[in-house]
């Protein structure tokens, strides 16, 4: 596992209950740590997200290769509860818990009627978003969002997974 896991795993999972099994690490994707494991009973798809040096946000990979070996959008039929996204910059930490039923809402995940996507940008509460586009991603993203630190919310944490 890479930092950013451990550190989510020993200052919120744990205070959460939360317990991360049948961890595998991606072969594709290593710049953006791809991995999948479980947390409890829900199967979680992770990226590192990477600040890109000319736009605001932090861009994520998000494919997978299809049966003909091509890289392509996650499907809704594929198995997994929560895209979890971790984003860090020199001073700050957080992590995006997006939920399937969000990510086909959105477009992200394909469905017979749309194919999703292959990466997109995220927005954590520290970046200033300067276009209309930017901040209504910001906006409907933030609800998924939790920052990392000595004033993290966990029973806020515990709400994004499904818990009381």
């Amino acid at each position: 596992m890479d930092k950013n896991i451990k550190l989510i795993e020993k200052e919120i999972y744990d205070k959460c209950s939360l317990s991360i099994s049948d961890f595998t690490l991606e072969t594709e994707s290593v710049d953006y740590y791809a991995c999948q494991f479980k947390l409890n009973e829900w199967h979680i798809i992770s990226r590192n997200a990477k600040i890109t040096p000319k736009k605001v946000g932090q861009f994520v990979t998000f494919w997978k290769r299809n049966k003909e070996k091509t890289i392509a959008p996650f499907d809704e039929n594929d198995f997994l509860d929560f895209y979890t996204v971790n984003v860090r910059t020199e001073y700050e930490f957080g992590q995006f818990v997006f939920p399937k039923s969000v990510l086909i809402e959105k477009g992200i995940i394909s469905t017979e009627k749309k194919e999703g996507k292959r990466g997109f940008r995220v927005y954590p509460i520290w970046d200033t978003v300067t276009s209309k586009q930017a901040e209504r991603t910001q906006k409907w993203q933030l609800n998924f969002f939790y920052q990392l630190n000595n004033q993290t919310d966990i029973k806020r944490v515990m709400a994004l997974y499904g818990q009381k």
